[in-house]
């Protein structure tokens, strides 16, 4: 897959495509059908499928002070697209030149003249342009009058409503990642590279991998059964484990992070880049009279995490 920024300087070969635009934060079950589409449109027209995305987050842009609400960064996004069989990429850089665009002159400067593509698919709720001025009525109208197509894709909902990024936001702020997982097709994950920890965890029996979790939406604080998958180094695998994701206030934490257990593994990952997979909410963080009455509690949730974990389907 390959990722361009920058839709004044466009290389011929990454002309034409057809594709999704959108945020897809998440990239749950509803981002998908929309790139599905695409993936349709493209196989019709023989030409690379290509995603639109925005980075920073728009909302990220005009509220940079705001409480993290991303469900993952640019870079799991990336990695997730490329795994859909995306072949390209357009990030947009989203900064006050394209900010103010209007929604005719986003049509046109960057759909026909800059990236020239044969055929866009957005959501039913798309909205474009300088103030959302632009919906995607308005986008079909556009591409009637400048030469590309447009489908407009229905909304994917079930019996629980509407699957979208804020109510996979609502579902892991309430600790229910199975609910996450049932609009994402998948678990929901927290990708990143192993920091370095204050080694407690260690001194306790229970040796953990640290990820920070800033600018990312913070799932409810609390202990997790999960799945965690290391990416690279000689420790490459898939295993499992417990974590923990909030402010260890055993230690009088200030800064929420996420340290996970793998189980049965003696490995050092400092550094590696590793995937956690909320699967299910145990308890809340709690805070202990002594050590040994944390270490008590740590046996009895990697006991309960493991009898959780292997009943999965394999």
């Amino acid at each position: 897959m390959r990722i361009i920024r920058d839709y004044k300087f466009v290389n011929p070969d990454d002309r034409g495509a057809a594709v999704a635009i959108g945020n897809f934060d998440g990239l749950h079950l509803g981002h998908q059908s929309v790139i599905n589409i695409a993936r349709e449109k493209a196989a019709q027209l023989t030409c690379p499928l290509g995603v639109v995305t925005f980075e920073p987050h728009p909302r990220q842009y005009f509220a940079p002070d705001a409480p993290p609400f991303r469900l993952m960064n640019a870079e799991s996004r990336a990695h997730r697209l490329e795994k859909l069989g995306v072949d390209l990429l357009y990030e947009l850089n989203f900064n006050a030149t394209l900010s103010a665009l209007s929604a005719e002159a986003f049509a046109r400067e960057v759909i026909v003249d800059g990236f020239g593509l044969g055929h866009v698919v957005v959501g039913r709720d798309f909205n474009f342009g300088k103030g959302r001025q632009g919906n995607a009525a308005m986008l079909a109208e556009m591409g009637a009058e400048m030469g590309f197509g447009v489908t407009v894709a229905p909304l994917v909902a079930d019996e629980k409503g509407e699957f979208s990024s804020t109510n996979i936001r609502k579902a892991l702020s309430a600790g229910h990642p199975e609910d996450a997982a049932r609009m994402l097709g998948h678990w929901h994950r927290i990708d990143g590279r192993v920091i370095a920890g204050d080694q407690r965890g260690r001194d306790l029996g229970y040796p953990t991998a640290n990820l920070a979790i800033d600018g990312l939406h913070p799932p409810k604080f609390g202990v997790y059964a999960v799945l965690v998958d290391v990416l690279d180094g000689p420790f490459a695998g898939s295993y499992q484990g417990a974590a923990s994701i909030g402010l260890r206030p055993m230690f009088d934490g200030k800064i929420p992070n996420l340290e996970v257990y793998i189980f049965d593994f003696a490995g050092d990952i400092y550094g590696a880049e590793i995937s956690v997979a909320l699967v299910h909410y145990l308890r809340p963080e709690l805070k202990f009279d002594d050590l040994d009455a944390l270490v008590a509690q740590i046996d009895d949730d990697c006991t309960a995490c493991r009898k959780i974990l292997s009943a999965l389907p394999v």
